[in-house]
């Protein structure tokens, strides 16, 4: 017990409780947790209060948070999910790293920087943060809007990039000679590491965890880390990132059947060394070389908030998306990500990038995550406003499809289903079944695909435009569903249906009571809130398994879902 009374264990303490109250102080202004992982470390670090004089033990120990976090990340990838992104992911991820690191080249050799690290600094600033723009998609019930899902496909894309790119910029740091001889060794040595890995990764792992797990799941942990530690050292000894080699083995377990107990059983242990990283991040950043450079931090930091969220915002366009997709979507991915820390790092080890290079990265990179939050906030404000405009309200609408085969369409007395992705599949279907004449209005390419299969009219656009609401017919309409989980864009459509059919019927999804009581007074008819609903439905099927009738179990609900409704 004397170690917890060494430098050691006093510098390990501090860590671990900065990092706390630095959580719950993120939490506390809705921040993502490693931008109060960062915060903690500038503060405690050399450069901060200096409580940690000695930070390297304790980055020591974050390099195993890294490894456990690619080895997750390997365990937790997915082809299907990869599949069902399609190009915009694939192909528009490919385009926006390579784009945007070309931006940053030539920031870089404006600024005077070598080639090589030019380069590197391009790459690095190319990465978004997965774990930021998740938490608040999911925090805004957005994950699975067209926006939402064109994020998270480029993000998986770039987490898959990382790999490729550890293996490849570090041989930019070479002794001279030839670059190209020394990508190629490089290569040599990762083909040389995956084929044994792959060898290891059919024959031994699945008996080996096997083997353990029918024994203890003590010894079933243990043995997860222990491959994930093992593959990294592997990789280290051939020259590699031992992150690389984290990968691929969470790759290949990720095949097995062991693989969702492996990631549950890790995750805990990978958050604990993930926040040392963070923190020790923060120990490392230059707080006073970022106050003595101010301006050239900002203006990197103004150069990729700009760039990114252009180049960021094309990609979606140029697969057909929607101007408000690629507006969201580049403001989502302007940040420099979690795993650019990781290629810093990489590149600082290796003598890529040199000292103040490194401290310009943190410095930016934190600046953007902590903009990140609130930029997305307002993104829909700025949009909505934005695309209220006459003349940008013109273009767009140029950008919906099936607007002229509308133009003329011979409707009346239908619904109008305005949605995003699955709620409107469920709605068509019973909408068939009782032959009710409806159109959905979507900006989901994939749903409104599989509505034209299926010879229904559906129109590509976003609800929330005037100009889509017209070719809908809303004057002529017997109903309007709002059913997307945006509050902000159903309170626009509602709006601007209202100024084209004020006796129009509407039905629209909430969910919060003080949302409810606003489109109540906007002349909203109904109003659904899912979680709500989901409780009265789980209590329908509790009520029953106690043994109530039917009409006493409907009596309750009625009486719940009355007094649930704003006055």
């Amino acid at each position: 017990m004397e170690e917890l009374g060494s430098s050691f264990g006093l510098d390990l303490i501090i860590v671990l409780v900065s990092a706390v109250l630095a959580g719950l102080l993120a939490r506390r202004f809705r921040l993502p947790l490693l931008l109060g992982y960062l915060g903690a470390g500038i503060a405690i670090g050399p450069n901060g209060f200096g409580l940690v004089q000695s930070p390297g033990v304790i980055e020591s120990m974050a390099t195993v948070g890294v490894i456990l976090l690619l080895f997750t990340l390997g365990l937790d990838f997915s082809l299907d999910e990869l599949k069902r992104v399609g190009k915009v992911a694939v192909l528009g991820g490919l385009i926006q790293i390579v784009v945007t690191a070309g931006f940053g080249f030539l920031l870089g050799r404006g600024l005077g920087w070598d080639v090589n690290a030019s380069i590197f600094f391009g790459f690095m600033v190319s990465l978004s943060s997965t774990l930021i723009v998740l938490k608040i998609l999911m925090d805004k019930g957005e994950a699975e809007a067209p926006h939402g899902r064109v994020m998270l496909g480029i993000l998986l894309v770039q987490d898959i990039c990382l790999i490729p790119l550890m293996i490849i910029l570090p041989a930019l740091g070479g002794e001279g000679g030839d670059i190209g001889l020394t990508i190629g060794v490089a290569f040599a040595k990762a083909a040389a590491f995956i084929l044994a890995m792959f060898g290891l990764g059919f024959w031994v792992f699945p008996r080996l965890l096997g083997r353990v797990a029918s024994h203890s799941h003590e010894l079933f942990l243990l043995s997860v880390i222990t491959l994930s530690l093992g593959a990294a050292l592997g990789a280290t000894a051939l020259g590699l990132s031992p992150a690389v080699g984290a990968f691929i083995a969470g790759l290949l377990i990720g095949q097995s059947m062991y693989a969702k107990q492996a990631l549950a059983d890790i995750i805990p242990l990978r958050d604990i060394f993930g926040a040392l990283f963070f923190v020790s991040l923060g120990m490392l950043a230059n707080l006073n070389f970022a106050v003595e450079n101010i301006g050239l931090v900002l203006l990197v930091v103004v150069f990729l908030l700009v760039i990114k969220s252009l180049v960021a915002g094309a990609v979606p366009w140029l697969f057909g998306y929607t101007f408000q997709t690629s507006f969201t979507t580049g403001i989502g991915l302007m940040q420099i990500g979690e795993f650019s820390f990781v290629l810093a790092g990489v590149g600082l080890a290796s003598s890529v990038i040199s000292d103040s290079i490194y401290a310009i990265t943190i410095s930016s990179a934190v600046i953007t995550m902590i903009i990140t939050p609130f930029a997305l906030s307002f993104s829909g404000a700025a949009y909505r406003k934005v695309s209220q405009w006459p003349l940008v309200s013109k273009l767009v609408s140029l950008r919906t499809s099936g607007q002229a085969e509308f133009m003329d369409l011979d409707i009346s007395n239908h619904a109008v289903i305005c949605s995003q992705g699955g709620v409107a599949k469920t709605l068509t279907r019973v909408m068939n079944r009782r032959n009710f004449p409806f159109l959905v209005i979507d900006l989901d390419p994939q749903t409104i695909a599989e509505l034209r299969r299926q010879k229904a009219p559906a129109i590509y656009g976003d609800a929330a435009n005037p100009e889509i609401l017209r070719f809908a017919r809303l004057d002529k309409a017997r109903l309007l569903i709002c059913a997307m989980p945006g509050f902000a864009d159903t309170e626009q459509v509602v709006k601007n249906a209202r100024k084209i059919n004020d006796r129009l019927d509407i039905v629209a999804r909430v969910s919060s009571d003080i949302q409810a009581e606003k489109l109540k007074k906007m002349g909203v008819s109904e109003v659904v809130q899912p979680e709500f609903e989901v409780g009265l439905e789980l209590s329908r099927h509790a009520m029953h398994r106690f043994g109530m009738t039917t009409i006493e179990i409907q009596y309750i609900l009625n009486s719940l879902r009355n007094m649930g409704k704003p006055e």
